[in-house]
C-alpha cells in the first residue's frame, strides 16, 4: 500500500541489539505494532543466539512494522535479518519468496513465523540501492514490468501442491480493502461523488473475481522502494531483486498498481496514458487495466489526494 506519513506520537525509546530503533519503526503509530515492539529485544535477542547471528546497527529509517539489520553468520557470510509484526497483509511473505528464488526474489536462507512475529534470514544485497534511487521514472517502469513478468507463474508451478493451496486469493483482499473504504466514504472521508466511490468499489470486489485469464503469484507491493540494484554475477552488470512482497494469486493487472501509486504527480497528470505505458511493458490489456486503476483510486480516495484527481480523471476519459 502507499506509504503513510510517520506518527507524530512519541518516538519509541527501545534499544535492540545494543542499538536505538530505526526511526521508521520508532515512530509507527499502529497500535499493534506498538504493543509489539516491547516485545521486540528479546526476540531479536533469541533469534541471534539461536541462528548465531551478529548484528549491526539497523538499516535507516526502515519501515514501519519490521527490524532490519545487516547481520553476519556463524561462517561470517553477510546476511539480512528481518524480525517483522507479522500483520495480515505481510502473511505470506516467507512463502512468496522462497517460491521465487531464482526469479528475482532476494535469497531466504531462513524463516519462521511464531504468534505475531515473522522472520526471515535473507542474503545481503549489494549494492542494495533502491530502484527508486535510480534512473529515471521511464526506466523504472521498464525495471518494474520485467521484474513483474519474471516472477508471475501459477503457484503450482513454484511450489508443491500444499504450499501453492496456502496463498490467499486476491479476490479475499479486494474485499477486505473494499469493506474499509467503503466505512471511509460513509464517515465523509472521500472526497469523489457519492456515484463514483459506489462504482468504483463494485468494480475493486468484482475484477479479481472477473479475472479469467491465468491465475498466477503476486506480489501486489511491487514498486521502485522493493527493488534493489544488485551485482550481476561475475561483475556481469546489474540485476534486480525484489523484497518485501505481500502474495496472493490473481489477475497479474493488479500487480501493477503500486509501481503507479508512488509516482503521484504522473498518476494525477496522465492516468490513462500511465496505464496505457505499463500494460504495454508488460504485455497486458490496457483496458483491463485502466479499470484496475480507476478501481483501485476510488479505493485509496480519502487517503491520497493523486488517487482522488486520477479517478475522476479517468471516470472523465470513460473508463468504467
Amino acid at each position: 500500500m502507499p506509504a503513510r506519513p510517520l506518527s507524530a506520537s512519541r518516538p519509541m525509546d527501545i534499544a535492540v541489539a545494543g542499538h536505538p530503533l530505526p526511526s521508521g519503526l520508532a515512530c509507527s503509530d499502529d497500535p499493534g505494532v506498538r504493543a509489539w515492539l516491547a516485545e521486540l529485544p528479546a526476540l531479536v535477542e533469541e533469534l541471534l543466539g539461536r541462528w548465531r547471528l551478529v548484528a549491526s546497527p539497523p538499516f535507516e529509517p526502515g519501515g514501519s512494522s519490521a527490524w532490519v539489520a545487516p547481520v553476519r553468520d556463524a561462517a561470517g557470510a553477510q546476511r539480512v535479518l528481518k524480525v517483522a509484526w507479522a500483520h495480515d497483509e505481510a502473511r505470506d511473505e516467507a512463502a512468496g519468496m522462497t517460491a521465487w528464488q531464482g526469479r528475482g526474489a532476494a535469497q531466504v536462507h531462513r524463516s519462521e513465523q511464531r504468534g505475531q512475529t515473522a522472520a526471515l534470514l535473507l542474503d545481503r544485497v549489494r549494492p542494495g540501492t533502491p530502484l527508486a534511487e535510480l534512473l529515471d521514472w521511464p526506466q523504472r517502469d521498464e525495471i518494474i514490468a520485467a521484474v513483474a513478468r519474471r516472477l508471475w507463474a501459477p503457484p503450482r508451478e513454484l511450489v508443491d501442491a500444499a504450499a501453492a493451496d496456502g496463498f490467499r486469493p486476491l479476490a479475499q483482499m479486494c474485499a477486505w480493502w473494499a469493506d474499509s473504504a467503503q466505512a471511509r466514504a460513509g464517515a465523509g472521508l472521500s472526497p469523489l461523488p457519492p456515484d463514483l466511490v459506489t462504482h468504483g468499489l463494485e468494480l475493486f470486489r468484482s475484477l479479481p473475481q472477473q479475472w479469467g485469464g491465468e491465475a498466477v503469484l503476486l506480489a501486489t507491493d511491487l514498486h521502485p522502494g522493493n527493488v534493489l540494484a544488485a551485482e550481476g554475477e561475475e561483475g556481469t552488470g546489474r540485476r534486480w531483486v525484489l523484497i518485501d512482497p505481500k502474495p496472493y494469486v490473481g489477475d497479474p493487472h493488479y500487480d501493477l498498481l503500486q509501481h503507479m501509486f508512488n509516482d503521484p504527480d504522473r498518476l494525477r497528470a496522465r492516468p490513462v496514458e500511465f496505464a496505457d505505458r505499463m500494460a504495454g511493458l508488460a504485455g497486458l490489456d490496457p483496458v483491463r487495466l485502466r479499470r484496475w486503476l480507476l478501481a483501485r483510486c476510488v479505493q485509496e480516495s480519502g487517503g491520497l489526494d493523486a488517487a482522488a484527481e486520477a479517478a475522476m480523471a479517468l471516470h472523465g476519459a470513460g473508463v468504467c
